[in-house]
C-alpha cells in the first residue's frame, strides 16, 4: 500500500509539473554542478534521483556528455523531463523502491528530492546508492534542511505538499555509515530556501 506522505507529494507534482518546470530556473544549481562534475570520468553514466523535469540538472549534465538516467514517480514530471532533456534515459521509479544493478553508475545527483520522502526511508536509500555506485563513485544531494523537520504545507505551489528530513549531523553520520565518505557538506541558500548539501565519494 503507498505511503499516504508519498502520494500527496507524487499527485502534487502530477498537477504542478509545468508551473514548475518554469519555476526551476531560478535554483542555482550549476556551481554544485560543477563542483560534482570535477569528480566523475568523462562520459560518466550518472543516476538523477527525483529528476522532475529535468530542468536544469539532467540538461545541464546532458550537455557535459554525461549518460543520464533520470527516475521519478510522477508521470507529468516524466513527460516534461522526456520533452526537455530527449538524449537522457527517463524511468518510472519510486525512489524508495529503486533497483539497478551494482556497480551501475560512476555518480548520482538528487537535488529537491529526498527532502520529500518520509525520513525512516533515507537511510535505506544511502545504502541502496552505496551498492548501485561504483567504486569512489559521487553522490551530491540536498539532504536536509537545518533541523529535523517534517511538515505538510496547504500552498506549496497551489497544491499541498510534504517534507521530512533529519538534521545535518544525523544526515551526515547516515550517509558515513552507507559507506561514503564526506568531500564537502554545508548549507546553503538557495531560491529563499536553506538547504543542507552533500557532496560523498562511495567507498567499496
Amino acid at each position: 500500500m503507498p505511503n499516504k506522505n508519498s502520494e500527496l507529494v507524487r499527485k502534487g507534482y502530477n498537477k504542478i509539473a509545468e508551473k514548475y518546470n518554469k519555476q526551476r530556473k531560478i535554483y542555482q544549481s550549476k556551481p554544485l554542478l560543477l563542483k560534482f562534475l570535477k569528480y566523475i570520468p568523462k562520459n560518466a553514466k550518472v543516476l538523477d534521483l527525483g529528476c522532475g523535469t529535468g530542468i536544469s540538472v539532467a540538461k545541464f549534465l546532458d550537455g557535459k556528455d554525461c549518460k543520464v538516467t533520470g527516475i521519478d514517480f510522477s508521470d507529468g514530471m516524466l513527460e516534461l523531463a522526456r520533452k526537455n532533456v530527449p538524449k537522457a534515459k527517463f524511468i518510472k521509479m519510486d525512489i524508495t523502491k529503486m533497483k539497478f544493478k551494482k556497480n551501475s553508475f560512476d555518480g548520482t545527483v538528487s537535488f529537491y528530492a529526498i527532502i520529500h520522502i518520509p525520513r525512516i526511508y533515507h537511510e535505506n536509500i544511502y545504502k541502496k546508492l552505496h551498492r548501485m555506485l561504483k567504486k569512489n563513485g559521487i553522490f551530491l544531494v540536498n539532504a536536509s534542511g537545518t533541523c529535523t523537520w517534517e511538515e505538510t504545507s496547504k500552498d506549496y505551489l497551489g497544491v499541498p505538499m510534504y517534507w521530512s528530513f533529519y538534521s545535518p549531523k544525523i544526515t551526515l553520520n547516515m550517509i558515513k555509515n552507507a559507506g561514503f565518505e564526506i568531500l564537502w557538506s554545508k548549507v546553503l541558500k538557495l531560491g529563499n530556501e536553506k538547504q543542507f548539501w552533500v557532496l560523498a565519494q562511495n567507498k567499496k
